[in-house]
């Protein structure tokens, strides 16, 4: 699913990634962690095709990302890849449901059968109550429900977590936890998740330790 290989990356003088190799299969759940600036969040950008490397090769479903366009990788990004942040980037002028909706509508799914997706996707997840508030009116929990949601819209084929329960209370922080873990079942997501929080690291099926620019254990 997921292929990296002697990736590099430096900011000025800094170098941040320095020769990463990583292989993700299809359906795994894979945590990331190590201390702030070990390099966690710029290798998960860069898998995620938010970011290029210096050097070295990213594979997504058999295809070598680092050569592709702006035009290819926004189409790669909004078809294969979901996104979700530690904060939420809800659009606040829009109700939870068209924030949902945004990512079908730049792949220009037909309105109706958009509109189907998503309200099944926030039955799904507890939200059939919530389709028109705004994220003003919701808990911090229903907002990373919602952006869930949005990442989910397009089917992607993997889902890049950075810090998804970095600002939730612990009940909350539990709940999307084992929500990770029934999309994983339901929908046959791979998810990469970048994470401070050892008790998700644990859940997952392999935790990669960071350090300074690499992966140092498994």
């Amino acid at each position: 699913m997921i292929e990296v290989r002697d990736i590099k990356k430096a900011y000025g003088q800094l170098e941040v990634l320095k020769g990463v190799d990583l292989s993700i299969d299809e359906k795994e759940v894979v945590s990331i962690v190590g201390k702030s600036g070990a390099g966690k969040s710029t290798l998960l950008h860069i898998m995620g095709a938010l970011d290029k490397p210096d050097t070295g090769l990213v594979r997504l479903n058999n295809q070598d990302i680092t050569g592709l366009s702006k035009k290819q990788i926004a189409l790669l990004r909004n078809e294969q890849i979901g996104f979700i942040f530690q904060f939420h980037y809800l659009l606040p002028e829009f109700t939870a449901l068209e924030n949902v909706c945004i990512p079908g509508q730049i792949k220009k799914t037909p309105k109706g059968e958009l509109l189907k997706k998503a309200k099944e996707l926030l039955d799904y997840l507890g939200l059939s109550e919530r389709l028109e508030h705004k994220p003003n009116q919701l808990s911090g929990g229903e907002q990373q429900r919602v952006a869930v949601a949005r990442a989910l819209i397009n089917n992607p084929k993997v889902i890049f977590a950075d810090e998804p329960s970095g600002n939730l209370d612990s009940t909350t922080s539990k709940e999307l936890h084992d929500l990770i873990f029934d999309l994983r079942k339901d929908f046959g997501q791979t998810f990469v998740i970048v994470t401070h929080n050892e008790e998700l690291a644990s859940m997952s099926d392999r935790k990669l330790t960071m350090i300074d620019g690499r992966i140092v254990n498994e």
